[in-house]
């Protein structure tokens, strides 16, 4: 009779660690989700307080440009907006729209031998075009964090753990299917 109670209490006790273990795992890849969120939070931090200096410098230049100028500031409010309420799809829609805004940005700064010459102007597009490499690197990395945590959330028997401790999926970080698009250089030159 004492054989059978150490039995069960030694199969209570592997279930219970087994869970334990668990539960372990899922917050440890619930918190490298969080993490990549953070990461790709600073780069955007960083690229919103560049783009209005960027702005300036063009602003200089670009006379006749301002709507131009003014969507790229509305689609960095837009960004802003979207990574303050931590809203990962309104984020990948408003970085639509701040990527287009910045291609355009770019490819009329063309037109402007003086501005393309100008040392801020070029730092800052260097800078710019760094950040957004940077951001790119990290979404991907973020996403592939979203997909394990997603992924191990459904499994059994991380499925029971999950859902015992209201784990939940995370959304991936995705950009519309404009972004997705080949760029259309003639269109961008005017041309």
């Amino acid at each position: 009779m004492e054989i059978g109670i150490f039995i069960v209490l030694g199969v209570v006790a592997v279930v219970v660690i087994y869970f334990i273990v668990i539960y372990n795992n899922l917050v440890n890849i619930k918190h490298n989700v969080a993490k990549a969120w953070a990461n790709i939070d600073v780069l955007l931090k960083q690229r919103h307080d560049e783009l209005p200096k960027l702005v300036e410098v063009c602003k200089q230049y670009m006379q006749y440009e301002q709507e131009t100028l003014e969507k790229v500031m509305q689609a960095r409010s837009a960004v802003a907006s979207a990574r303050e309420q931590g809203n990962v799809p309104a984020l990948g829609g408003a970085e639509t729209q701040l990527r287009l805004g910045l291609g355009n940005l770019f490819a009329l700064a063309e037109a402007y031998p003086e501005l393309k010459a100008n040392d801020n102007f070029q730092h800052l597009q260097q800078r710019i075009s760094g950040l957004e490499s940077a951001i790119a690197d990290r979404r991907e990395f973020y996403n592939e964090s979203v997909n394990i945590n997603n992924v191990r959330i459904e499994q059994f028997p991380d499925v029971i753990v999950a859902r015992l401790f209201d784990f939940s999926d995370k959304p991936l970080l995705e950009f519309s299917e404009e972004q997705k698009a080949d760029v259309d250089i003639r269109a961008l030159f005017g041309s």
